[in-house]
Parts: structure tokens; sequence; C-alpha cells
């Protein structure tokens, strides 16, 4: 699943987004920032939307691999190109490209369904999912760290040098080349970074962008771990339908309780953080995994990487919404922070509340239907 780590890798790379938009100097004001950095968040998913059905289908015909090798190069190609853009209008048409060139995802879930038997599909969807979201926060990490190198490591990259020129190509390119070496092993798986970064008068945590990558890492050691050991018991103990109910509620007073952190600091705000991102994560990889198991069990064989795709496009058209709406959303809410009904930041997660809110409706009758249970597939 190395192709599912790269590929959420390179979406998750966004953190070094809202300083790279800022030093395109586009935005009028600090504010806007965050719409702008939402803006390139959507270009990516909306080539993903446009193209997922096509991939999948294609898959279904040709095979998996010839499509996950495509959008791991893909990655390796337009992510490096990224790293190098020089304004606002290139950095969205990377993004794009790279959406609507990679169609690896749909073939990935359908191919860990297949190659496992239909009692162990359970492990082989959890370990897409922890490739996931391990690549979720090794991206923004990596963008943390390595972003503008000449500022924090000046002993290692000199001032005036390509490194200068180019500020955020180094998270970029070191993931372009981890996904190279996927494409070899092949031929044998924000809005937070956002409000963590912005100014404390604006609602946000003044976090570096270090300080973001420490706690999305440490997220992702708890993912990995979560969903190659326990996710399999949790899922055989109580079915993918109960726990996405279950982890659905949970998400919704958890998430709210986010704009209060801004009251912490020091340690306690570390703690509290690192917790509350922990179980965020979990929750959500608990969602996504679950659902990967019943959309899988709802078609035939030679149908899901097609229901795959479906799939995955519906999420791209909603994940190209999401990062424009709630970077737009978030800058309105950071000029509007003195209000007195829902102040600043908190209506960006009460949004966030009523969408997760209708995704658990969802999951109840008469709008969820369960296929039932037919003789064992032959898998070839």
């Amino acid at each position: 699943m190395d192709g599912g780590i790269m590929w959420h890798v390179a979406c998750g790379i966004t953190l070094s987004v809202y300083f790279m938009v800022k030093d395109f100097n586009i935005a009028e004001t600090e504010e806007d920032i965050s719409t702008y950095a939402g803006y390139v968040g959507s270009s990516l998913m909306l080539g993903r939307a446009l193209t997922s059905i096509l991939w999948g289908m294609i898959s279904d015909r040709y095979g998996r691999k010839p499509v996950i090798i495509i959008g791991i190069i893909t990655v390796v190609i337009f992510n490096t190109l990224f790293g190098l853009s020089t304004n606002f209008w290139m950095a969205i048409s990377m993004r794009f490209l790279l959406g609507s060139l990679n169609g690896l995802l749909g073939p990935i879930k359908a191919y860990a369904t297949e190659i496992f038997r239909e009692e162990e599909q359970a492990l082989g969807l959890s370990t897409v999912v922890a490739a996931w979201g391990v690549g979720l926060v090794i991206g923004p990490a990596l963008g943390g760290f390595l972003a503008q190198p000449v500022l924090k490591y000046p002993h290692l990259f000199p001032k005036d040098s390509f490194w200068d020129r180019f500020p955020y190509f180094l998270p970029c390119f070191i993931i372009s080349i981890l996904a190279l070496a996927s494409t070899i092993a092949c031929i044998w798986l924000p809005v937070f970074s956002l409000w963590a970064l912005s100014p404390r008068r604006l609602g946000g945590l003044n976090f570096t962008t270090d300080g973001v990558g420490i706690v999305l890492a440490i997220s992702g050691v708890a993912i990995l771990i979560y969903q190659l050991t326990l996710y399999r018991s949790v899922q055989k103990a109580y079915g993918p339908i109960t726990l996405v109910r279950i982890t659905g509620v949970l998400s919704i007073p958890l998430l709210q309780c986010y704009p209060f952190m801004t009251m912490l600091s020091g340690f306690t705000l570390d703690l509290v953080i690192n917790i509350a991102s922990i179980l965020k994560n979990l929750m959500i990889e608990t969602i996504a995994t679950s659902l990967f198991i019943l959309q899988n069990k709802a078609v035939e064989q030679h149908q899901r990487g097609t229901a795959n795709s479906i799939a995955m496009t519906g999420m791209s058209a909603f994940k190209t919404i999401g990062p424009a709406s709630a970077g737009a959303l978030l800058s309105w809410t950071e000029k509007n922070i003195n209000d007195s009904f829902l102040p600043g930041t908190h209506v960006v997660f009460l949004a966030l509340n009523f969408v997760e809110g209708v995704g658990v409706l969802l999951m109840f009758k008469p709008f969820l239907s369960v296929k039932e249970k037919t003789q064992p597939e032959q898998l070839h």
C-alpha cells in the first residue's frame, strides 16, 4: 500500500501552502490567506472528482496494477512541479493535474478487498486506511519541518541559493523521491493546519509549522498502531455500521471543543491538542475503514474498481468544496472574531459538525441499505 501512503503524503503536504500563498502576495490581507490556501487544496480534489470514475473503469478492464503505477508516477512528476511553483496559478494548476491524472485510490481499495478472504477483508482495508492516515499526517509533518529550509537550517541551506528561491521545493522533492521508490516497489494506500497556524488574535493557536508537524506526526503513529493492531478486533466485536454510528456521534462534541483550546497555553495546550488530535484521527480512520468495508461488500468483484471510484468521485467532489469553503469561512470568521454570537472559529467547527451530523443520520434507516450476504466469491 506504499502508493496510498505516497498519494496522501502528497495531498497532506498542503501544510506549507499557507506560507506559500503568503509568499505569492496574492492575498490582500492576512485573513484572506486561508481562502486562497483553500482554493489550492480544492483544485486537487476537483481534478480527482472529474476523473475518478474513468480511472476506476480502466482498472476494472485493464487491471489494478497499471492504474496504481500511473498514479504514483503522477505524484512524482506533478508533486515535484508543485514545489517549483512561482505563482498562485501555477500552484493551482499542478495540484489540479495531480488530482486528475491520479486514479490509484479506488483500485487500491478494490485490490485490498480481493487479495484477502472475506473474513480478513477488514484487515486488508484497515491497511489501506492506515496508509491513508499515515500519509495525511506525514505530509503536513514534512511540510512543517522542511519548508523554508534556508530560514530553519541556514547552516545547511545558504541564502540566495536554489533553496531560497524555491522555499517549498524540499518537502515536495522528498515526497517525490519516496513515490519513485514506491513506483519501483509496485512493479513487482486540512482545515486543522490552517486554524492552528493562524494568529491568536484571529482565533487560532499561532503554532509554527514545526509545532503542527509534531502534533500530526504523533497522531500518525497512533493511527498506524490502531489500524494494524486494534481496528480488526473492534470491527469484529461491533460491526462496521455500529462503529460508524458511535464514532460519528462522539466526534461531534470532540470537534466542537477545538475553539476553546485557544484559552490554553504551554504544556497544557500541547497535551490537550495531542490527545484531541489522536482521538479525532482515530475516529476518522474508524469511519473511513468501516465505510470501505460496507462499500466493497455492496457490489460484485468485477464492479469494485468502478464502485470504489464512484465513491471516490463523490468524496473528491465534497473535498473540492470543503477546502475552498472552509478556507473562505475561516477567513470570514477571522474578520468577525469579536461577534457576540458564535464568535470567530466557533462557526467553522459548528459547520463541520453539521456535516458530521448529516453523515451520522445517513447511517440509519431508511437511508442505509445493506446487501444480503451471498455465496463466497472465487478470487482469481
